[in-house]
């Protein structure tokens, strides 16, 4: 197939693409790169609430959501997350974040394979939905439009962030 897969960041050329298109700046394109590994979040359910733990339940239309996991089931780090936390403050953008509890299992992201394939900062986060999987998945309109102005503030001003955090 053609395109980038599941499988793609775990093939033994992946650095060596990049390489190709960074040239000699690779260390330093990595070093200043932030990846965020989009997908969806499994909004707490009024059936299943004792799945999440109990300060990490994400609710439909209330906002994007950043992905934590203590069995590293996702990439997100302390660094990252907080550095998103500071985007979504700044631009007024309501944030959730999600922990399964670690006695539950859950499924995971390309993000922790890019990121210990290519050494890329990445933070998992997205938008939530209930029933993910199913015929009948749902999620917030309002959540899609948080998302793309959180995207979009992510690429036009997390440089000057990351910047203003490495200073500090």
């Amino acid at each position: 197939s053609s395109g980038i897969n599941a499988e793609w960041p775990l093939r033994p050329g992946t650095n060596l693409v990049l390489g190709r298109i960074a040239g000699d700046k690779l260390p330093q394109c990595i070093a200043t790169s932030f990846l965020l590994s989009a997908d969806q979040v499994h909004a707490v359910h009024p059936n299943y609430t004792s799945k999440h733990e109990g300060s990490f339940r994400p609710q439909l239309n209330g906002g994007v959501t950043i992905k934590h996991n203590s069995n590293q089931r996702y990439a997100t780090t302390a660094m990252g997350a907080a550095l998103i936390r500071q985007l979504a403050r700044q631009n007024d953008l309501p944030l959730q974040e999600v922990m399964v509890r670690n006695d539950s299992s859950c499924g995971s992201t390309i993000g922790p394979l890019i990121s210990a394939k290519t050494g890329l900062r990445t933070l998992d986060l997205g938008c939530p939905q209930l029933s993910m999987h199913s015929i009948r998945e749902m999620g917030g309109t309002e959540d899609a439009y948080y998302a793309v102005q959180l995207y979009t503030a992510f690429y036009s001003q997390f440089g000057e962030l990351d910047r203003a955090s490495s200073d500090d």
